[in-house]
């Protein structure tokens, strides 16, 4: 009997290389709890990972205009 090693399944399942992470590395909360490094509601960062592209394009359009408004 033979037994297949498989790869380990990535942490991040649905990572997308059409939509990359607006993540700086500077994740800091502020009053609202908008991120001060990428501008991502904190719920929005929590959605990311199961989001599909459409909806992560839409998450960025959303921290592009906070940024704005800063």
């Amino acid at each position: 009997m033979s037994t297949e090693i498989r790869p380990a399944k990535p942490l991040y399942s649905n990572v997308s290389p059409a939509v990359p992470s607006p993540c700086s590395g500077v994740c800091r909360l502020d009053e609202q709890k908008v991120c001060l490094g990428c501008f991502r509601h904190v719920e929005d960062i929590r959605e990311w990972r199961s989001a599909d592209d459409e909806r992560r394009r839409a998450i960025c359009a959303q921290a592009v205009a906070r940024k704005a408004r800063a």
